[in-house]
């Protein structure tokens, strides 16, 4: 083995370049190593305090006597305690490698569009069946009934739009219940669709009166269709109207001229093309690229009493992420989603979108093999970005935690874990810069972005 090669030669940081501490190869891989023994940390903790609150409800099943044990001695002492003649560790490395699943039938709630396509497709691809798991994939028509069907535990989890959790979270448009959201679906896959009698009108500033549809209040597809009107100078409140309709009833309420466009999710904006309804003015990446829109989410009561069904769950979401990622599997993926039950969709309208080879509806073939992708790290600067646009226009008021919330809603460390299970390479932060539209975006620094826009919501 050569010097360079031994991870115990302490020069090593010197051949390499090394990083802070000298046991790695670059900074980078010190960070990864940190954030993966951290996760290893959180996750025995985390089973710690469930086998040990086992063995208490075991050897105290009456709550009273439980607790009066717990005031008399506190919690250390009795975990001390218990160590003496029951076995903790060796229980809590057993439960870490996966217990038995606490439900195994499982109803997960999902608006038919590409962007649920991983939780989709885990279900007739075998992702879910390979962890265990008979989940049903239950077609919803619109995202207030997600919502409230998962709040009502009506759904053990659901296919959301990306600020939905937070929403919940913060009580914004419901009664404030602690969310989470460990996985995004997609990124990018949006666009803003115009009715063909508008294939003239290609500048903004020429939609003042136009009506638009948006799939909910609560989305990143409002958020972008307001911030790209605003960047044209266009107020969304004042010089447009901008209403929320399901999104499969966007191309029928485009076909008979109830709205001028939409920013929309596929298969919508495709299918606009396909029906000669209307034509795609702009996909969201060309707006941001890389941007989150949909997400897997549950509630932070699943995530906490069910571990191990949610970790089969989360794993089944993240495998088939990861096969969706990869551009070879993407036209056997839109044949498996295409039927009635699903998506309801001819397979050439999919194959468009998930190859990113596509008409766009003004006699043009366009090739963006990144105009959809998968990819389910929760950045959670991601979270930052869309309680500011949340702010902007008055959704939510007051003094924001962003960093607090966004770490609470966007579990960064448990997608860590399993990205790495699945084969995918996860980042060593939690938080980045980004643009939109060319204007940068600092996650450190909300309120300061916040300030920068001309036009928002008066406060």
């Amino acid at each position: 083995m050569s010097t360079f090669d031994n991870p115990f030669d302490p020069n090593r940081r010197l051949h390499a370049g090394g990083c802070s501490c000298g046991r790695h190869v670059s900074e980078a891989e010190h960070q990864a190593a940190q954030l993966q023994a951290q996760s290893a940390i959180e996750s025995e903790k985390r089973y710690e305090g469930v086998v040990a609150s086992a063995v208490m409800r075991a050897m105290f099943p009456q709550d009273v006597a439980r607790r009066a044990f717990l005031k008399s001695v506190g919690a250390a002492t009795a975990a001390a305690a218990l160590s003496q003649f029951f076995p903790l560790k060796t229980a809590t490395e057993a439960f870490a490698q996966g217990g038995p699943l606490e439900k195994k039938d499982l109803k997960v709630g999902f608006i038919p569009i590409t962007c649920a396509t991983p939780i989709i497709m885990a279900a007739p691809m075998g992702f879910y069946a390979k962890n265990g798991l008979n989940v049903e994939v239950i077609k919803t028509a619109g995202w207030a009934v997600i919502r409230d069907k998962t709040i009502n535990k009506e759904y053990d989890a659901a296919h959301m739009l990306s600020p939905m959790p937070l929403a919940i979270t913060m009580g914004a448009g419901s009664n404030p219940i602690p969310y989470t959201m460990p996985a995004v679906e997609n990124i990018n896959g949006q666009a803003i669709t115009l009715s063909i009698k508008h294939k003239d009108k290609r500048n903004p500033k020429d939609w003042k009166g136009f009506k638009f549809a948006v799939p909910f209040d609560y989305s990143m597809h409002n958020y972008l269709l307001r911030y790209y009107l605003a960047e044209h100078g266009l107020d969304p409140d004042t010089d447009v109207q901008i209403r929320a309709v399901p999104p499969p009833e966007m191309v029928a309420n485009l076909r008979a001229d109830n709205i001028d466009g939409f920013l929309g999710p596929d298969p919508m904006n495709q299918r606009a093309v396909f029906d000669g309804a209307g034509f795609i003015h702009i996909l969201t990446k060309d707006i941001w690229e890389g941007h989150p829109c949909c997400a897997f989410a549950a509630s932070k009561e699943f995530v906490t009493t069910m571990p191990n069904t949610y970790g089969a769950l989360l794993k089944s979401i993240i495998q088939a992420t990861a096969y969706a990622h990869k551009a070879e599997n993407r036209k056997e993926i839109a044949n498996a989603i295409a039927p009635a039950n699903y998506l309801n969709q001819p397979p050439i309208v999919l194959e468009q979108i998930l190859t990113g080879t596509f008409a766009d509806g003004l006699g043009n073939i366009v090739t963006q093999p990144n105009r959809v992708d998968f990819d389910p790290f929760p950045w959670q600067s991601f979270a930052v970005w869309i309680m500011t646009q949340m702010k902007r226009w008055g959704q939510i008021k007051g003094d924001i935690d962003y960093a607090g919330i966004a770490a609470q809603v966007y579990l960064a460390t448990d997608a860590t874990r399993l990205m790495k299970e699945a084969g995918l390479t996860p980042p060593t932060a939690t938080t980045k810069s980004f643009s939109v539209m060319g204007k940068a975006f600092d996650p450190a620094k909300p309120e300061d972005y916040l300030a920068s826009f001309k036009i928002r919501k008066a406060s």
